[in-house]
């Protein structure tokens, strides 16, 4: 069963899981696998009968589960090959109680609802008679008693993506009622503790002090340990042990060379880190996967729906965006709090739009981990910043992004003045900036949602440019005036007199000034001067 080794010439046999999240499925029919069983191991021996982990979705948390499953139940025959064939030495299989809460809805209606066929399975399986008053909570813990002692073993319970149902009820009328049904079910998993081998819960929020947590205090938090960090996700030393064929594909099917096809991939899809005392970088699997699949570089997370939930979270996103690219959050609040009263910051990191970038003992600094994500924020931000429908700025975007990419400084500056047009007059949420502030903050957005490499304020030796633009062909330093304050005249002056070019001369890249005049009420780009 194990993956054979090839070499960068023959590998047409070789199959990524792209959306598979079967361990036995990835293991029968030989996709590769990127062998974690040696940390699986060391969790479920490490002692701690009930334990936590939090991991933003699509990160493969439920094929973790999964592979769980599959060595508690014994399988050592998907294990063929992997690490931890050299540290168990018995096999032994429990009986395993799996809950998939994802598929529980948001309503304490369709949570009952599955609970109640995923409970009738397991009492079909032990042949469990059902108490026609037997509660949910009643059945669970007939469930997990039976089930040990027709075993003679004790029970490994698996609940994977535990806040699924929580999140999408959050702020709606049901939310405390689904929040009842978590209490009473879930208080069974403590009150069978000498039943239970091993107990292990995935989510995305953390919900302290409403549900599954407040019932079950005993959780270890693994989270944030520093053995755990890459239980999930895929390290720098993984993609040069199992995708070294891949990336050659990869670069030969886009002309890069090796090392622009790993710095592609590292600057849209690593950076995150799980652990103040482990920073080893972590890339997305599922974006990671589906890049080296299909030979693109693409929002793969973000357009699998991950940024459904924030507007639930975060208020007035589009006006606060720059300021969690390097925000401040204490140690408790992070690793300790509930998502629902812990802050934008708390929920954006917990589900992967921002993560940790230092910390020291004063606390954690975050940010966003890499383009895919910055990129996926912006985009979800400009159409309300903009006040346009997301239908109607799309086609003047693609325009911008390719005049811009292009060298077509004409053309891309029409195209910025139709998206901006009275945008920092009409918009009220801006009312409170200046109005070259104004005009930063959207042609930033908008620079940043279509892709582009952004710097806002950059300061150099000799003062601070409004903006820095990079594209694949040119770089672009940009200036911004309010007419009354000079306009194009000023800022070509001012680019010119502060040598604001000349760190970038060194670059491959074309360098090109703009200097854009804007009207000081509000009402958009007038003119532009481009300086070669």
């Amino acid at each position: 069963m194990q993956n054979r080794r090839m070499d960068m010439a023959d590998n047409s046999n070789r199959k990524l899981p792209v959306g598979i999240q079967s361990f036995k499925k990835i293991r029968e029919d030989n996709y590769l696998y990127v062998d974690k069983s040696d940390i699986i191991w060391k969790l479920v021996n490490s002692g701690k009968q009930y334990n936590y982990l939090s991991r933003p979705r699509r990160f493969g948390k439920s094929v973790l589960v999964d592979t769980l499953e599959a060595y508690l139940e014994g399988r050592k025959d998907l294990f063929d090959g992997l690490k931890i064939m050299q540290l168990e030495k018995e096999w032994k299989k429990y009986p395993v109680i799996r809950l998939d809460m994802s598929l529980a809805g948001s309503t304490p209606q369709a949570i009952t609802s599955y609970l109640n066929d995923a409970f009738h399975e397991y009492e079909s399986m032990y042949d469990i008679k059902p108490l026609p008053t037997a509660t949910l909570a009643v059945r669970f813990k007939r469930i997990i008693i039976t089930a040990s002692k027709k075993t003679g073993n004790k029970v490994a319970v698996l609940i994977d993506e535990y806040d699924s149902p929580l999140q999408h009820s959050w702020k709606t009328a049901e939310h405390k009622d689904c929040t009842d049904v978590y209490r009473d079910v879930f208080a069974v998993l403590k009150a069978c503790d000498e039943y239970e081998r091993f107990v292990f819960i995935t989510g995305i929020t953390k919900f302290t002090q409403i549900s599954l947590f407040s019932v079950l205090n005993n959780l270890t938090n693994i989270s944030f340990m520093p053995e755990y960090a890459p239980i999930c996700g895929i390290t720098e030393e993984e993609i040069k042990e199992n995708f070294s064929p891949e990336l050659y594909e990869m670069s030969k099917a886009n002309n890069w060379s090796a090392q622009e096809t790993h710095d592609m991939l590292k600057n849209y899809y690593d950076g995150y880190h799980f652990s103040r005392r482990n920073m080893i970088d972590i890339y997305n699997p599922y974006s990671l996967i589906n890049a080296l699949s299909s030979h693109e570089i693409s929002n793969y997370w973000a357009a699998s729906g991950a940024t459904s939930l924030i507007p639930k979270f975060v208020d007035d996103l589009e006006l606060r965006l720059k300021k969690f690219d390097h925000c401040f959050i204490m140690r408790n609040t992070l690793e300790l709090s509930d998502v629902s009263v812990g802050g934008a910051e708390l929920f954006l990191y917990q589900s992967g739009y921002i993560t940790i970038k230092e910390s020291d003992e004063f606390g954690y600094i975050l940010g966003f981990p890499n383009e895919e994500v910055k990129q996926a924020l912006y985009e979800i931000v400009l159409p309300t910043l903009a006040m346009r429908s997301e239908s109607d700025i799309q086609s003047l975007q693609a325009c911008l992004y390719r005049q811009l990419g292009t060298g077509l400084i004409d053309d891309a500056m029409k195209s910025l003045k139709a998206l901006i047009a009275d945008v920092p007059y009409s918009n009220k949420k801006l009312s409170s900036m200046d109005m070259e502030e104004r005009y930063r903050l959207i042609i930033s957005t908008i620079l940043n949602a279509i892709g582009l490499n952004v710097e806002v304020e950059h300061m150099i030796a000799t003062g601070r440019i409004d903006m820095t633009v990079k594209t694949s062909r040119y770089i672009y330093v940009i200036e911004l005036k309010l007419r009354n304050n000079g306009g194009k005249d000023a800022a070509t002056e001012q680019i010119t007199n502060r040598k604001y070019m000349e760190p970038y001369k060194a670059d491959k890249r074309k360098v090109i000034g703009l200097a854009i005049e804007l009207d000081e009420e509000g009402k958009g780009l007038l003119d532009w001067n481009a300086i070669e």
